[in-house]
């Protein structure tokens, strides 16, 4: 039993694992050691999140090599094990495959970064975290009205860049045309509605436009496309019940729905100041008159006598 436990103890292969298992072990040490003295000493949240993904993935890699290194003599007997079962593992991981080939083409590609307004398989957030298998969202939407967070983080594989459309709404262009409608009641002043809603406009988010202008060229330089008119626009449609106008305008992907809330607040503040040259339209119902109905009455007369 002596010799068996000393067999067993000057084993080359027990060395080895035990060389590995230590080595692993102070790679974790350090790691974390080094994700603390980031998070203490790196202040901008970008930065940090970078370099702590930086130090994760060295890792994996200093992890492998190691491995590699204490196990070199053995890799080449495990070829042949290995090419047997690729063919298996290859097909029952045909999905996590598919997710990090997304991993390498998100990191690569350009197809959103941490920090940018996405929608993958029909979920609308915030990204917050980019892992080899998986995309972290901070979602926006659902019972919450416009583009503000619900308060749910979504995982989506990152295999959806493969499969479905990726919008991202603040990549090369991070604004978006937003649009509201102002009903106007029929015989209010419209051209005084329209100079109105125009310079209402142009002060609450026409600073937005200058910006927008520089964003624009870059994307001409970088793309097929036109130049376009970015200041704000006021159109006019009549309808049955009112003069609606259409207020169009460039804003920043995160506030929409405050610059939202100045707009409306702002178009109903001047539209009183105007003492009801302009005045807003409400839907209204037109009861329709029935027709008179004549009921007879007529008096029944019963001869009968009570026995």
């Amino acid at each position: 039993m002596r010799a068996g436990l000393e067999r067993w103890l000057f084993d080359p292969l027990i060395g080895k694992i035990l060389s590995a298992g230590i080595g692993l072990l102070v790679l974790v040490v350090l790691v974390r050691f080094l994700r603390g003295f980031l998070t203490r000493f790196i202040k901008d949240s970008d930065t940090r999140y970078r370099a702590r993904k930086l130090v994760s993935f060295l890792s994996y890699f200093v992890g492998l090599m190691l491995l590699a290194l204490v196990f070199s003599d053995r890799l080449g007997r495990l070829t042949v094990a290995l090419g047997v079962a690729g063919a298996g593992v290859a097909f029952a991981l045909q999905e996590i495959i598919a997710s990090v080939a997304g991993w390498v083409a998100i990191s690569f590609a350009n197809f959103f970064t941490v920090g940018d307004r996405v929608q993958l398989g029909g979920i609308k957030g915030d990204v917050i975290d980019i892992g080899v298998l998986r995309t972290t969202l901070m979602e926006c939407g659902q019972w919450v009205k416009a583009d503000q967070y619900n308060g749910r983080i979504v995982r989506v594989a990152n295999s959806f860049v493969f499969k479905e459309p990726v919008f991202n709404y603040s990549a090369d262009f991070p604004f978006l045309w937003d649009e509201i409608s102002v009903p106007v009641k029929y015989g209010s002043d419209h051209r005084l509605a329209r100079e109105l809603f125009q310079r209402i406009a142009e002060e609450v988010v026409g600073d937005y436009v200058a910006f927008a202008k520089s964003n624009w060229e870059e994307m001409i330089g970088k793309y097929r496309i036109d130049a376009v008119d970015l200041d704000p626009k006021v159109s006019l449609v009549a309808n049955d019940n009112w003069m609606e106008f259409s207020i169009r305008y460039i804003v920043d992907y995160k506030k929409r729905r405050p610059n939202k809330d100045k707009l409306f607040t702002r178009i109903l503040d001047e539209i009183q100041r105007t003492n009801g040259k302009v005045a807003l339209a409400s839907a209204t119902f037109h009861l329709v008159e029935a027709p008179v109905v004549h009921v007879q009455l007529t008096e029944r007369k019963d001869n009968a006598k009570p026995e």
